[in-house]
């Protein structure tokens, strides 16, 4: 039977995200070119959504919640700082699988973002210091010249002058300051199943999370089985 012809078994499970990490892992053994991208949506000051691809780097199933990276003060990091809640899609057409989640956003600790940070490729590191994102810039002259700038000062050849695989040259590249991870804590995750003649498949988890020391103590996992 196809991937994308399962069924929500009968009795919705009492985690739904090991289902999650078990279809992004399905995802990856299908061949999707990008099984981890994640459409994030935030809210500014007067409550006008937006969204963008950002890459979910993890799903931590117990506490329950979703990691990606970002440059803090880009505008999806400004309005995570101004309103700390987010929701998040990912998709996968070739599977017929929809996951959506919902909840509060906390940043991920110091020394997770430094060992993620150090994990990058090296053109990678050195662009989170050369690009001020969301912000104007008068052209892309403009962005190299400060890639260049970049590089000279940490010691590295320009990525701009080399393939995307040149090997590393080895220098240090500390994560900048104004760069690292989120978590998105699940309080809402909703499961989509495609089916015949538009039959599909659906459910919704919710959870209580009370805010603590750790991030957010979690409650139990309440399952409904909605209408496609």
């Amino acid at each position: 039977m196809p991937m994308h012809r399962l069924h929500l078994p009968d009795e919705l499970p009492d985690e739904p995200l090991e289902l999650v990490s078990a279809w992004l892992n399905d995802a990856a053994r299908a061949g999707s070119a990008m099984p981890n991208a994640m459409v994030l949506a935030t809210l500014d000051e007067h409550g006008s959504p937006a969204a963008r691809v950002v890459l979910c780097k993890e799903i931590c199933i117990r506490p329950g919640y979703v990691t990606f990276y970002t440059n803090y003060l880009s505008r999806k990091g400004l309005e995570l700082g101004r309103n700390p809640r987010a929701a998040a899609v990912l998709y996968w057409d070739t599977l017929g699988r929809q996951v959506r989640l919902e909840g509060p956003v906390s940043r991920a600790s110091p020394a997770e973002s430094d060992a993620y940070f150090a994990s990058r490729p090296w053109q990678a590191r050195l662009g989170a210091w050369a690009s001020a994102q969301s912000m104007p810039i008068a052209s892309r002259a403009q962005l190299a010249q400060s890639v260049d700038d970049v590089a000279r000062r940490f010691g590295t050849p320009s990525p701009l002058a080399g393939e995307d695989d040149a090997p590393d040259p080895g220098v240090t590249i500390p994560r900048p300051p104004h760069w690292g991870g989120y978590h998105l804590w699940i309080e809402v995750v909703e499961l989509w199943l495609e089916g015949t003649a538009r039959l599909h498949d659906r459910a919704r988890w919710q959870r209580t999370l009370r805010p603590s020391s750790a991030g957010f103590e979690t409650g139990p996992w309440s399952a409904t089985r909605l209408y496609p």
